[in-house]
């Protein structure tokens, strides 16, 4: 089940690294919310993009070879930590927190949720 889910996000979380890297503005301006993070930097959401796809390639290896593949994954799960922490601060710091938080879940936190719950549960025993 987790390697199932995991190469679930490793695909979303994939193609969203590669749509930032490909079509940048594209990107801007299709998810909900990042228009009021500021003006639109191709070279930023490009960057964010790489940090997408190499955290989808760290959670296809733990999905393909789970032990070896399991440093990538928490790699990849402190990334989304991360980036969580800064919308979540971000949130805490706008006119309604709750609408911010309820429209990031889906995309910023539930990932972050279901990547660190796998590096939790599936810890190699000679870790």
């Amino acid at each position: 089940m987790t390697r199932t889910i995991a190469m679930v996000l490793a695909v979303i979380l994939g193609g969203n690294g590669l749509f930032m890297l490909g079509a940048p503005l594209a990107w801007y301006d299709a998810v909900p919310g990042v228009p009021s993070t500021g003006a639109f930097n191709p070279h930023f959401v490009r960057d964010i993009g790489a940090a997408y796809l190499v955290t989808a390639l760290g959670l296809a290896w733990f999905a393909w070879r789970p032990v070896q593949g399991w440093p990538a994954l928490v790699a990849g799960a402190l990334f989304l930590a991360l980036h969580a922490g800064v919308h979540l601060f971000d949130a805490t710091c706008s006119a309604s927190p709750l609408a911010n938080l309820i429209r990031d879940f889906p995309g910023v936190f539930l990932p972050t949720l279901l990547a660190a719950w796998i590096a939790v549960v599936r810890r190699p025993k000679e870790i």
